[in-house]
């Protein structure tokens, strides 16, 4: 190794139905992997971190952030993500920089003029749904919300539609939004390689970097029981 770059940074997306690891330096991706996968991401997150470190020839230490998906997705790929991160920005004293799975998405489609709504597929009746202005990047233009499909606000004007949750959003458009809307087929899923670009671009801007909190937009369907969980133990009458 020749000596330390302080412009990589390792980023990675265990948020929805994927497992993806990459390292961005200097405006490309050095080594990136990609797998589609409903569950398995607590297993397979950390070997692939190896695989991507190891094909970019650097350590931990040579990294200047680490960047992860922050939500909204699914509960637990969400904390493998999050554990991750702030696992490995501890262990190496970097910061961890969390970007949203709509940005992501976003961000991995060429800008055009225009309106784009990305849909994330909220794996209930619901979607998860932001809206993004065209020009030279997209730029969010609403805040990201979950909504029934029918229920979902549109932009005024042709617009295109994005994510896993694109079709299904798409199929609730009545003719005369339908008629505005293109649907996008590719990019449906945060790839770590933009999470990892969008990562740098926050280093660059010079804002202040603050640890990476999930972004839920509704309760998790599974609850902790009653009490936390702890058993409860009801005293002996006397005499039973």
């Amino acid at each position: 190794m020749t000596g330390p770059t302080p412009a990589a940074v390792l980023a990675f997306d265990t948020a929805c139905d994927a497992c993806s690891a990459a390292v961005w330096r200097d405006g490309a991706a050095l080594a990136r992997e990609f797998v589609g996968m409903a569950r398995g991401q607590s297993e397979a997150l950390l070997p692939m971190i190896e695989r991507v470190m190891a094909a970019a020839k650097l350590e931990f230490a040579d990294l200047a952030a680490i960047g992860v998906t922050v939500g909204p997705g699914a509960f637990t790929g969400l904390r493998i993500g999050l554990a991750a991160a702030r696992a490995i920005a501890l262990a190496s004293g970097k910061p961890a920089v969390g970007v949203t799975t709509l940005e992501a998405i976003a961000a991995a489609l060429t800008p055009a003029p225009g309106s784009l709504v990305v849909a994330i597929d909220a794996k209930r009746e619901d979607l998860y749904v932001q809206q993004f202005a065209g020009g030279a990047v997209w730029r969010p233009a609403s805040a990201p919300i979950a909504q029934l499909p029918a229920a979902v606000a549109l932009p005024a004007g042709p617009f295109a539609i994005a994510g896993d949750g694109a079709a299904r959003l798409y199929a609730a458009l009545d003719g005369e939004a339908r008629a505005r809307a293109t649907l996008i087929a590719d990019h449906a899923l945060p790839d770590a390689a933009v999470v990892a670009r969008l990562a740098a671009a926050h280093l660059v801007s010079g804002e202040t970097v603050v640890s990476p909190r999930p972004l839920y937009l509704r309760p998790p369907d599974a609850k902790l029981p009653q009490d936390g969980g702890r058993i409860r133990v009801t005293p002996m009458r006397s005499g039973a």
